[in-house]
């Protein structure tokens, strides 16, 4: 089984604590910034930051769901990671300063892929597929936090 790994980025017009914030409130803000890809979404335990457990159904393809059940800690400070309980898939969130009243958002997920020549093409679509719907959801935060 290889690694696979999709990354994606943003600047946002809105400081890092501010974007942190957003992104660390799952009973609020974050449920809001989700696109299509993602329901049944529930906050199960906690709701901001470290300590939460929350849930959701991630539909990447027509055919592919993913039943996710994440426990968010913050090893870091403007860090986030999402660990899946359900599989090998981990999230890693990073918020940086990027100049006077801006951010970086980064997310970066990585999990275990199939072998194989399912493996080849989860690797090769997977990422781009997952790139999309982060970019999807940085736009949001974005428009959330921007102001």
């Amino acid at each position: 089984m290889a690694q696979v790994e999709a990354t994606t980025e943003r600047i946002i017009a809105a400081d890092a604590e501010t974007v942190f914030d957003a992104l660390a409130d799952y009973t609020g803000t974050r449920g809001k910034l989700l696109p299509e890809h993602f329901s049944e979404y529930e906050v199960r335990e906690g709701g901001d930051g470290e300590g939460t457990l929350v849930h959701w159904k991630l539909q990447a393809t027509s055919k592919r769901v993913r039943d996710c059940l994440l426990e968010v800690t913050e090893p870091t400070d403007g860090q986030l990671v999402e660990k899946d309980r359900n599989s090998t898939m981990v999230t890693t969130w990073i918020v940086t300063p990027a100049g006077e009243g801006k951010s970086k958002a980064a997310v970066t997920t990585v999990w275990n892929g199939a072998g194989g020549i399912g493996g080849f093409f989860e690797r090769t679509f997977a990422p781009k597929g997952l790139g999309r719907i982060y970019d999807t959801l940085l736009a949001n935060l974005a428009a959330e936090v921007e102001g």
